[in-house]
This record gives structure tokens, sequence and C-alpha cells, in this order.
């Protein structure tokens, strides 16, 4: 993978961590049923609806469950939809108090929880991985890293918020609340400077949220 103008090896800490525990402590992102709320992408029926039915078919389409890991698995309102799909369904989230949420109100046989910064630590051993508008949040550096570390499963499900028509791919943002929208831009690992490679990509699901402020498109693909 091409890194052109990207230093994933810096020393220089990462300020994602104390960001997303902004998010939730100051409720940027709105408030909801409790004290973490991942916002109307991860609740609005006429984007979750369509997301779960798509994800459903393809988990079930598998004689043996995958093991799906699911990095920044937020308030898990989604997460919770696709556990039954699975042999195994980690829910990986940078907010230590988030996981804690988490697993004091999701109890199943196969999920567990971790707390990690996806782009700094180790990812858990699976089949799939699971990116639902994560990495729309972080710097070109970060995801560089994140990418780095798909290869070693088989599938890459991934959801990113999209301009419509015509934007510049992978501008570079600080990483936070706010996504690359406002830059007529959106994240598509397949192009520079990630350079992603993989065997095959299948569009999944997209849906226009009602605000009018782009497209939520989800994108199946498969590693080599």
């Amino acid at each position: 993978m091409s890194k052109d103008n990207i230093s994933v090896k810096s020393k220089k800490p990462w300020p994602t961590k104390k960001a997303m525990e902004q998010v939730y402590d100051l409720k940027l992102w709105g408030a909801g049923v409790s004290a973490f709320y991942s916002g109307e992408g991860s609740h609005h029926p006429e984007i979750v609806v369509p997301y779960v039915e798509a994800v459903t078919a393809f988990l079930s389409s598998f004689e043996e469950p995958l093991v799906v890991c699911d990095l920044g698995c937020g308030d898990f309102n989604i997460g919770r939809k696709l556990i039954s799909y699975t042999e195994r369904y980690t829910g990986v989230d940078i907010v230590e108090d988030l996981i804690a949420h988490n697993e004091a109100n999701f109890k199943n046989e196969g999920l567990s929880f971790k707390c990690l910064d996806i782009a700094a630590e180790e990812l858990p051993i699976g089949d799939c991985v699971i990116l639902r508008q994560v990495l729309q949040h972080l710097s070109n550096r970060e995801i560089a890293s994140v990418v780095d570390k798909l290869t070693s499963f088989k599938y890459v499900i991934l959801t990113e918020h999209l301009p419509n028509g015509d934007f510049t791919p992978n501008q570079d943002i600080i990483s936070g609340q706010g996504t690359r929208l406002k830059k007529n831009s959106g994240v598509q690992l397949l192009m520079a400077p990630f350079d992603m490679k993989v065997v095959g990509e299948r569009e999944l699901s997209v849906t226009y949220p009602s605000d009018g402020k782009g497209r939520i498109v989800t994108t199946l693909y498969k590693m080599f």
C-alpha cells in the first residue's frame, strides 16, 4: 500500500481517544435512551433497516457462521441485531466507558467487547471486519494504519458517508466528530493514498439521509 505523505510510524500521540470521549461526554451526536448515543446513523430506521437487512443476508449465506469483529461498535444498537448470524462477535471501541456500558447491557454467549485504538493496537482475530461509518472520522494516517491490518481478514464490510455527485476522495482531516463531507470528500480505500488490494468488491446497500447530505454506502470487499 502506498503511504505517500502518510507517516504511520510517528511517535506523536494520536488524539482520537480524547476526541471520541468528548463526543459522548458532550453528546455531540445527540442524546438517546442511554448515556451513550451513536447518532441517527445508528438509530434512524431509514438508515438502519436497509443496512441490517443487507449485512444479515451476507452473514446468513455461510453454512459455517463467520467470526466477526465490529471495529467502532458504538452504542451497539446495530451490532446487537447481527450477533445471531455469527459464530462469535467482538465489539470494539476506543471509549472505555462506552465498552463498560455495552458489557453491562448486552449479554450473549458468543459476544465480547474490547476497548482498543484500532489504529494503534492489534485487532482481534476473525473472518470478517465491520467498519461502519468509522474511518470517515479518522485522519489519513490512522486510516492507513487500520488498512494495513485488514489483510488478516477474509472480508471487510465498509460503510462510509459520501458526497452526492463527483468528489475528491480521501481529503485529510483531524480525527474527531466531523467527516470529510464539508470538504466534498469521502473515504475510498481502493484509491490513493491507501490503495487497498482486494480480490473483489460488491455494493451491499445505499441509503440517502433525509437531510439530503450525501449518501451512506456499504461495500463488501473480499480480501486476498
